[in-house]
Formats: C-alpha cells, structure tokens, sequence
C-alpha cells in the first residue's frame, strides 16, 4: 500500500510522534465516488476535505483524557483513480479493504457517496461470514437500484444486504419510499430501523442490543445529521440528528461490541462553509477513539 506521509494524512500526526505507517492500526482509505449522485453533487471531494480538517482536530480526548490517537496510530493512503463503472469500483474497493484486513488493520474509508459501501462490506463477510451494520443516514437506501443503476447510493443498505448473513440497524432515518416498505417488512428479522421522529426518547443500549453478537462495522452518511448541521451533502434533510444523539450510541456501541472498521460518506465540501468539513473529521475520530482506546469507565 502506498501512503502520503503521515503529515499530510487524516489527523496530520507526524512519524515523529511514534506513527510509522507499518506500525498504525488503522488506515484511512479516501474513495472519493461520485457515480450516482441524484441531487447535489460534490462527493469526490469529500475525502481530501475530511483530511484537510482534520489537522484542526483537537487530540486529546476529553472523555478518555488522553490524545487516544498515539494508542493506535494512523496511515492515510494516497489518492488513486476510481474504477468505472460502479460495479468495478465496489469490486476494487473490495481488494484494498481486503488487503488492510488481512494485514491485521482497522480500516476507515472516507467517501464519496453512499454506493461504495457494499464493496467494504464484501471484503468483511469475505472473511467474516456474517456481520452487523451499524447504519446512520436519513434514507433507508432499502431500493433495489435507482435510476437505472443497480448500485445506486439509493440502495446501498440493500446491496450490503445482498452479501449475506448480515443484520442492520439504521439510525436517523426520515425519508423511505413506498417501494422500500414491503422489502422492509419482510426482511424485520434482521432489519432494525430506528425512525428520525422518535430521535428525543432513543436508547442507545436497546439500539445496541439490537446489534446482536456479530463484530460491527459503523456506515454514517453524513445527511443522518440535521440538514442545519449538515448542509454540504447531496441530499440533506430536516428532523435528524445532532452531535449529542449520535455520541452516546457510538460510545454505548465501542463499550459493548467489537467495531471493525466503518466508512463515513457523502460530504459535498461548501466553499463558504468548512464547519462540516470540521464536523466529518471530528466525527471520524470519535469513532476510531470508541472503537480502538478504551472507555475508562468501560
């Protein structure tokens, strides 16, 4: 694999501080897609928006009362071009998940759009078998296909679903569509959504209770978060979530299960407005810190 060096990657840690590339446990894949965006786009430059802000991520973390970074270490790949079609760009992103995976590392994919994360999960149930999605979006991404495209962002949650013996939870959601509704009903047993409007009485341990004991892998789409805290995505949406609803089910999640790797997608980076970059970066970080340094009250 080839890295950018460790100033220039996601957190900007310098090998200096002890954060050789061989040595990280995680490894950031930026995967900027953008194929089948139906709204706003701005996707392929997500991922480079996400390191950029990064560098202006406070270390220390509050909750652990440590910079958790130094406990695990981090190496962020170079950009590379995308595959086309989006078939074979799942399929390559299958192959460098694939390749981090079997070098004993946490991966962590920083998107471009919702479609890449059948080719992540691919790579898991690969060596897996079987898996839990932990699942933030405003959309149930439950089609099958949209616009004429079978791996379409619309219908990312069905395409995971389609590697096998995997159980989603989604969190946030607000916007479903007719059509979703009878897949939705005839897959409940290993389909969990819990709905954007009851957000306020949400409790993290049923939400990961309802995880099972399968290793999880965390899938936030960034339009999860209120469209006021979130406007730089493709389609943002009213009545979601904010920070503070999201923290203590990502900790509640790293307390009691064990998180593999995640992806965070479909920021659209605004010119004039680069709070979202910061928010996606931050976010980013809180989920390495829940999944690999450990609560102190754990």
């Amino acid at each position: 694999m080839d890295f950018v060096q460790q100033e220039q990657g996601f957190l900007g840690i310098s090998e200096s501080d002890g954060c050789a590339p061989d040595d990280a446990k995680v490894v950031v894949i930026p995967f900027g897609l953008e194929a089948t965006v139906s709204y706003g786009a701005g996707t392929a430059k997500g991922p480079q928006a996400i390191i950029e802000a990064s560098h202006q991520v406070e270390l220390f973390d509050e909750e652990l009362w440590r910079e958790a970074c130094f406990g695990y270490g981090v190496a962020t790949l170079k950009p590379f071009p995308i595959k086309t079609p989006v078939a074979k760009a799942i399929k390559q992103l299958a192959d460098i998940v694939g390749t981090v995976l079997d070098q004993g590392k946490f991966p962590l994919i920083l998107g471009g759009e919702h479609g890449l994360t059948p080719g992540a999960i691919r790579a898991f149930m690969k060596r897996l078998g079987k898996l839990s999605i932990l699942h933030f979006d405003a959309h149930a991404d439950l089609r099958d296909g949209y616009d004429g495209e079978h791996f379409s962002h619309a219908a990312a949650m069905r395409r995971v679903l389609d590697e096998g013996d995997i159980n989603l939870v989604s969190i946030g959601i607000r916007n479903i569509s007719a059509g979703e509704i009878p897949f939705l009903e005839k897959n409940s047993d290993h389909i969990k959504i819990f709905w954007g409007k009851d957000r306020l009485s949400y409790d993290p341990v049923k939400i990961v209770d309802a995880l099972g004991d399968a290793p999880v892998f965390v899938s936030f789409d960034l339009d999860g978060f209120d469209s006021s805290l979130m406007p730089a995505t493709g389609t943002p949406e009213p009545g979601g979530l904010f920070w503070d609803d999201v923290m203590p089910i990502l900790r509640e999640a790293g307390k009691r299960k064990t998180i593999i790797g995640a992806d965070v997608v479909e920021l659209a980076p605004m010119a004039s407005n680069h709070a979202p970059d910061f928010l996606a970066a931050k976010l980013c970080y809180k989920i390495l810190n829940y999944a690999l340094s450990p609560h102190p009250s754990a």
